[in-house]
């Protein structure tokens, strides 16, 4: 079961890339330089990546609890963060980001001047699980620290790092976009390779 649990964890984040990354590949209007896939849940196939969202926080919401029963108490923070960004994730699947700079086809282009009650729940949402994701980073570097797994440690120290900066930075600086999709695909990566290691170790015992 716990091995199980870990899988999840190796494959969420490659999942929600392929299924997000295909989706903008194909709908009208959606530009990987312009748009988060958050506005993928809008139009004629939004459930598509409204699924995508709820999946996709089930199975971290798995992984936090393979964590946990591999690493026992010692990892109650790593394990309560990682499983709250899994929350976040899945709340934020019942309320759609609103529509933004040409996407749907029939947006306005730029920014919208006004914010619907789903889209900020959405927004809210989308930043208690970045904070949760960078938590989760940190308590996994002193987590792994303490059990000698120094690879591991320095891994999450610098994913916690590189989300923290590229998301809330992404907001603040000009970077915009690109800072959100380094803090998304660096999240993802930190998260299956952390969990492909310890279902390794899981396998072992």
């Amino acid at each position: 079961m716990t091995t199980l649990l870990l899988r999840c964890g190796v494959l969420v984040g490659p999942l929600y890339l392929l299924v997000g990354v295909s989706q903008g590949l194909v709908r009208d209007g959606f530009s990987f330089a312009r748009h988060p896939l958050s506005v993928l849940a809008n139009g004629q196939y939004g459930w598509i990546q409204t699924a995508n969202f709820a999946i996709t926080g089930l199975m971290v919401i798995a992984a936090a609890l393979g964590i946990k029963r591999l690493l026992g108490p010692k990892s109650r923070l790593l394990a309560g963060f990682l499983g709250a960004y899994g929350a976040a994730v899945f709340l934020a699947s019942f309320f759609p980001a609103d529509p933004v700079d040409g996407f749907p086809p029939g947006t306005p282009l730029g920014m919208p001047t006004s914010i619907s009650r789903a889209g900020l729940i959405h927004f809210a949402c989308g930043g208690l699980a970045f904070a949760c994701l960078t938590i989760s980073g940190f308590a996994g570097a002193w987590t792994f620290l303490r059990r000698k797994m120094l690879l591991l440690s320095i891994l999450s120290l610098v994913g916690g790092l590189t989300v923290a900066i590229g998301f809330f930075g992404g907001l603040a600086l000009p970077i915009g976009i690109i800072g959100i999709w380094i803090a998304v695909v660096v999240g993802w990566v930190w998260l299956s390779v952390v969990c492909w290691h310890l279902q390794h170790s899981a396998a072992e015992q």
